[in-house]
């Protein structure tokens, strides 16, 4: 018979986590939520769902790698389960994608990992909430990575050793890069799989989630960085190429030339030629292909925060962006 687990981790969701719990089918039993430091009654909520709840040390940084890690840990505490389902405090499931993940990594064995069409709740709310949900519109098929939202195989995951508890972000690409050297694969398929409540409002939450991007990059890019996977490779230079070598050699230039300040120009030509790649004749394209430029700036923020970090031997703490039910970010 096929056991089918669900680990919910949050912190601070509110009314978020209670939409979550509603959403998880009563089938995909043991129940575990992980509780990384709430104090608005999280815990007993998920009590009340017959979760077992696992409330996080307070002596060590806060992750979501690490959250999820204490949850399948209680896993070998005598369940046996065959699949996980992770999920966010701030998502719910759609129906009937549990039924379709089990069927299709039971069709799949070389499969470690799928997951579906995660949508925002609200991307009409806000700019950022729409970026969002055009992030997780990525390609269907075999894919490199997944997002935080998805299932696995129970035995893949613990024989890769789960997720490194260290990494503030870009943890669930990073585990997939060492589940694909095992020889697994890693699935998006087409299939509605959850929903996810951003709740970005203003410039500033956009800013610090792009800054984590970076960071997240360049430490992937420092962990995985060697031929063949080139992981956050690409990414890491674009950051560093667009958001301080093109305004520092202008800046220099300028020194020299009034003319090098139209180096910058490179700017707006760059959303133009996203925007017309993409098929520039939608709103949605346009917004996309601003914040993507100018994201680079950010981004590059947090990589060379990432390397100044590196260089003194401190680590980073979380660069959180949500804002949370208590009002505590």
């Amino acid at each position: 018979m096929t056991s089918i687990a669900t680990i919910i981790i949050g912190r601070n969701e509110g009314k978020r986590l209670e939409a979550c719990f509603a959403s998880i089918p009563k089938a995909t039993m043991p129940l575990i939520y992980v509780d990384s430091g709430s104090i608005d009654g999280s815990q007993e909520l998920a009590r009340a769902f017959g979760a077992r709840v696992v409330e996080l040390s307070m002596n060590d940084p806060f992750t979501a790698a690490r959250a999820r890690n204490a949850g399948f840990a209680t896993l070998r505490d005598g369940w046996a389960v065959n699949f996980v389902q992770f999920i966010d405090g701030d998502c719910t499931l759609q129906p009937g994608w549990i039924d379709t993940a089990v069927d299709f990594l039971q069709a799949n064995p070389q499969a470690a990992v799928v997951c579906g069409r995660l949508r925002e709740r609200f991307p009409e709310t806000s700019v950022y909430n729409r970026l969002c949900d055009q992030e997780w519109n990525t390609p269907l098929g075999l894919n490199s990575a997944c997002g935080g939202i998805f299932m696995i195989r129970a035995d893949a995951f613990a024989a890769a050793g789960g997720f490194d508890a260290a990494l503030i972000a870009g943890e669930e690409p990073e585990l997939c890069v060492r589940l694909r050297a095992a020889g697994w694969e890693v699935w998006r398929i087409d299939a509605e799989m959850a929903l996810h409540d951003a709740t970005m409002a203003r410039f500033s939450q956009w800013w610090r989630r792009a800054r984590r991007g970076g960071h997240a990059a360049a430490e992937g890019s420092a962990m995985h960085g060697r031929r063949p996977e080139r992981h956050g490779v690409a990414q890491t230079r674009r950051a560093l190429a667009w958001g301080v070598g093109l305004p520092a050699v202008a800046g220099l230039g300028a020194l020299l030339t009034p003319w090098a300040l139209t180096l910058l120009f490179a700017w707006p030509a760059q959303v133009v030629r996203l925007a017309i790649r993409d098929g520039a004749g939608r709103r949605l394209i346009w917004e996309w292909a601003f914040f993507v430029t100018l994201g680079k700036i950010p981004e590059a923020i947090g990589v060379l925060e990432y390397y100044l970090r590196r260089l003194v031997g401190r680590r980073r703490g979380l660069i959180e962006y949500k804002e949370r039910a208590s009002g505590d970010e």
